[in-house]
């Protein structure tokens, strides 16, 4: 399970101002409530229905879509994604429509904390933004603006826990070449390190879910976790589907040893 947070600050595109007053209002949400944005993952409610992929043996969530691996000793995540071109999704009516990628340690089978890292993309009136953000729940998410992020972008996103309470959220723009890194110590929260999660997620703001964006295909390639034995894949990861109302939205899967792939089906 995973609380994140929206947040629309540093966009790297010409935007009109009804985009600019929309991340101004978003801000302001997230200052007011901590809980605006990425949550733990929430087990969808309602009878489950076989997805249109491949995998229809898959959980079912209405915020997580992606692979996560359940074990012990988790101490980084890692993986790489191409930045999609958001769309508006099923449902927006005119609304601006988001969502996140990311990887974390913790969330799933562990709630009480979460480390992660990510790229929130949104789409509205024609205009598409994005954010890099980081993440220590239960406190609330933070962009990284000493970065930009555009369509295409090749970025590499990383979390390392250096003990159960301080770590590192890096991201690095392999297109532009710039790195973020956020530095941890002394949580609140401790994580469990049973979890380690590579997510494409519906994420909240003020209290209820956005409208989820049209994404196309996110890939996770180099997706791997290094735990107290050594480095591992995602084989057997548990394979995670968005499915609200009755309705899935994503097809997920992995793909050999090393990649998560997440497809909107909405």
């Amino acid at each position: 399970m995973k609380f994140t947070v929206v947040l629309l600050l540093c966009a790297n595109v010409a935007i009109g101002a009804p985009f600019t007053e929309l991340r101004r209002e978003r801000a302001a949400a997230r200052a007011a409530a901590r809980n605006s944005g990425s949550q733990p993952m929430i087990l969808a409610s309602g009878d489950r229905i076989a997805d249109s992929g491949n995998n229809t043996n898959a959980q079912y969530s209405s915020n997580w879509a992606g692979a996560v691996l359940i074990g012990n000793g988790y101490t980084s995540v890692t993986g790489t994604i191409v930045v999609p071109t958001p769309k508006a999704g099923t449902g927006a009516n005119g609304r601006s429509s988001s969502a996140s990628a990311w990887v974390g340690i913790d969330g799933d089978t562990c709630s009480s904390s979460i480390l992660q890292t990510g790229v929130d993309f949104t789409y509205q009136n024609g205009q598409v933004s994005f954010d890099a953000w980081y993440e220590w729940f239960p406190d609330y998410a933070y962009n990284f603006d000493a970065i930009s992020i555009q369509a295409g972008d090749t970025v590499t996103m990383t979390v390392t826990a250096s003990s159960k309470t301080g770590g590192t959220a890096v991201i690095h723009n392999q297109s532009t070449g710039q790195t973020v890194t956020h530095s941890f110590s002394a949580q609140s929260a401790a994580l469990c390190e049973t979890n380690a999660e590579w997510i494409v997620e519906d994420f909240e703001s003020n209290g209820a879910l956005v409208p989820f964006a049209n994404f196309g295909t996110v890939t996770f390639t180099g997706a791997s976790a290094t735990t107290n034995s050594g480095k591992v894949g995602v084989n057997g990861a548990t394979i995670i589907d968005i499915q609200q109302n009755s309705k899935v939205y994503t097809d997920c899967g992995t793909s050999g040893s090393s990649s998560v792939y997440c497809r909107y089906t909405g």
